[in-house]
């Protein structure tokens, strides 16, 4: 049942997209995974659902018929286990998803509010961090799922997803010399502030990371949420590396400057991942990191 329900979600992407390619992006998997799996399910119904055509298919008429049907199923099928869960978690379905305190992204945002509007009953708490803090909640059970930078190697204990790999960048004021640069070494900010976004408390371990892992040399100053480290960085104190892969906040835009940031004149890179205990994989939790994981681009190579 739960293979061939599969399979039918792999049509359906198929038939909405018009592609193979691009379904198979859609459902991260092959393009040749994804034309087996429909293989399969015809061969199961006995049925011709597509027909081939070079590079190219159409539906047939008993596919346009399946399709259709196939749609009010597996929505049925959904709500079904929605409602089944409902009844016995009763109100108490509740998760707690956190994010990387410093991250400019809207990709979070837009994850909350989609899996909210899904599931309106559950019950979603939300906080923020610094990397530290946020592998602490993970670690204690007091979140369920964040959205944290790679800074340690993949452990089993936990389910590693990838979201993204982002080529570092850094905002300064776009009146600052090294603004008119394409891009700028590590090196070469040596005599310039570094402003990082940091809570009480972990300003050291912020500045260990960039200092050791990156290479950032010279002066740190703090700011507790992003907006502050921003108007600081406008008002000329310094700059103030990127997290995430926000565009320019529209308020700041000809204000800051975003430049790509290099070492040894290589562009440096992180990996932002969702990450939650293995051990506590549930449907929400998997659903919330569904729901993220489209919100992203695919990761590059």
């Amino acid at each position: 049942m739960a293979v061939m329900l599969k399979q039918i979600k792999y049509f359906q992407a198929v038939v909405q997209r018009g592609s193979f390619t691009e379904a198979a992006q859609e459902c991260y998997i092959s393009q040749s995974a994804i034309s087996q799996q429909i293989q399969a399910l015809e061969q199961e119904l006995d049925v011709r659902l597509l027909e081939r055509r070079n590079r190219k298919f159409k539906v047939t008429p008993a596919g346009e018929h399946f399709y259709k049907k196939s749609l009010v199923l597996t929505a049925d099928f959904e709500k079904l286990c929605r409602e089944t869960r409902h009844i016995a978690h009763g109100k108490d379905a509740r998760i707690c998803v956190g994010y990387l305190k410093g991250y400019g992204g809207r990709e979070f945002q837009q994850a909350v509010a989609d899996f909210t509007e899904k599931y309106p009953d559950v019950a979603i708490r939300i906080i923020s961090g610094n990397h530290e803090e946020l592998y602490d909640e993970l670690r204690t059970g007091q979140a369920d799922l964040v959205l944290n930078d790679q800074r340690r190697a993949f452990s089993d204990e936990y389910v590693n997803l990838l979201l993204t790999a982002h080529e570092c960048c850094i905002e300064i004021a776009a009146r600052h010399s090294i603004a008119a640069m394409e891009n700028v070494n590590v090196s070469e900010l040596r005599g310039i502030p570094c402003i990082l976004v940091a809570s009480p408390g972990q300003e050291e371990n912020e500045q260990t990371y960039y200092r050791d892992v990156v290479g950032i040399q010279g002066e740190f100053l703090f700011a507790e949420n992003l907006e502050e480290a921003r108007l600081l960085v406008i008002g000329g104190r310094g700059f103030m590396p990127v997290e995430g892969t926000d565009q320019f906040v529209q308020q700041f835009g000809t204000a800051l400057r975003r430049l790509p940031l290099l070492r040894n004149g290589r562009p440096i890179r992180r990996n932002y991942c969702a990450f939650w205990k293995a051990d506590n994989s549930g449907y929400y939790i998997e659903e919330f990191a569904d729901i993220l994981r489209t919100k992203f681009p695919s990761v590059p190579k």
